[in-house]
């Protein structure tokens, strides 16, 4: 690995993930994958199915400046989609943080949040890190990156996303971009950037501008003794989890993208039992499912990622978490959680099967 920081920089040459202008992948896309076509786009706008969102507000914890002060090391907080709070060696540390209203260009359209986050903004504590795995909407938000720049040391990013953070106004010396297997060490923290299959870009100009990656996270405490965390990002399934599972060793926690999934676009977002395959690459213990419970990204049911994991990881005696936004996590000691969004599961299920009883009955 190297660790060497990155400082934003406009020639990427020296990657081997970039050619003739854009970054690329491992593995190419195979020629037989379908691209989504005009109808797919316009049911995926205008058709979606009427449980990819949830018919009532989801549970949701209510974090405060209090509560997070007085955590203890190690704890962990979902905020929702990809935005996962972090506490270790006393510093706080944010993944992928979005709080806007939509996942979009757009104030107006685009997808919706499903619940407010657990925490504003504004009452976040003084953060040492923002870790980013891309530039897509649901990942990079540009008033989070704002509001954020005045109250975090440093913003751990990929090739060309650092370059965005500083167009942006984040100061120059805040920001560290790197290429896969590059990283850095922070206050007995290491962090390396590895890699991913997906795709980046915020326009219809600037396709595969900017690298994407997943992120190792690892605590280096008593000597020979690693704690190690895996932040997907998103990703497709591909060989790359195997080699970063032998490359580090064991995880205690993956942070694995597990929604959002569609027949469509199987290169760029995993199935359910990919997710879970990836983990077992990586040789993780525990699994925490993220990149769902948010937005309405796909056409699946808002809770189908969460009933499909748990279901796989017991087939395959996977330990699973599933935290309410807002809830506290050991990351040392996980536990199984509460299936906090069956109830409303069970109810708009029945809902939708009586719809067309109902409907036929008003006509």
């Amino acid at each position: 690995m190297q660790s060497t920081p990155k400082n934003p920089a406009s020639d990427y040459s020296t990657s081997q993930q970039w050619s003739e202008g854009r970054f690329r992948n491992i593995t190419p896309k195979p020629a037989t994958t379908r691209e989504p076509g005009a109808k797919v786009m316009w049911d995926f706008f205008f058709n979606k199915p009427a449980n990819t969102e949830p018919a009532t507000p989801i549970p949701v914890r209510a974090l405060t400046p209090a509560i997070l002060n007085s955590a203890p090391d190690g704890s962990l907080y979902r905020l929702g989609h990809s935005t996962v709070l972090i506490k270790l060696r006393g510093g706080w540390w944010i993944t992928d943080p979005v709080f806007s209203k939509r996942a979009s260009p757009f104030s107006f359209a685009g997808p919706k949040r499903f619940h407010a986050p657990p925490i504003s903004l504004e009452d976040l504590p003084a953060l040492d890190g923002v870790i980013l795995s891309h530039d897509h909407y649901d990942h990079l938000d540009h008033h989070a990156m704002k509001k954020l720049a005045g109250k975090t040391k440093v913003f751990l990013c990929t090739l060309g996303v650092g370059d965005r953070l500083v167009a942006w106004g984040v100061p120059a010396a805040k920001v560290q971009q790197y290429d896969w297997w590059q990283g850095t060490e922070i206050n007995g923290l290491r962090f390396t950037a590895t890699p991913a299959q997906h795709f980046s870009g915020r326009s219809l100009s600037d396709g595969n501008r900017t690298l994407w990656a997943s992120w190792v996270i690892e605590n280096l405490q008593a000597p020979g003794e690693v704690q190690r965390i895996f932040f997907s990002g998103d990703s497709g399934y591909f060989s790359g989890f195997a080699d970063i599972g032998k490359h580090f060793g064991a995880f205690d926690l993956t942070l694995m993208e597990t929604g959002a999934y569609n027949e469509n676009w199987p290169y760029v977002h995993m199935q359910p039992e990919q997710t879970v395959q990836a983990h077992q690459d990586l040789r993780g213990r525990w699994l925490l499912p993220i990149h769902n419970g948010t937005f309405s990204l796909s056409m699946h049911a808002w809770w189908d990622p969460f009933e499909r994991v748990i279901a796989l990881g017991r087939e395959r005696n996977i330990l699973v978490t599933t935290p309410m936004m807002g809830e506290r996590l050991d990351i040392q000691s996980p536990h199984t959680c509460e299936r906090w969004w069956q109830t409303q599961m069970r109810e708009e299920s029945a809902s939708l099967k009586a719809a067309p009883a109902d409907s036929g009955q008003a006509g």
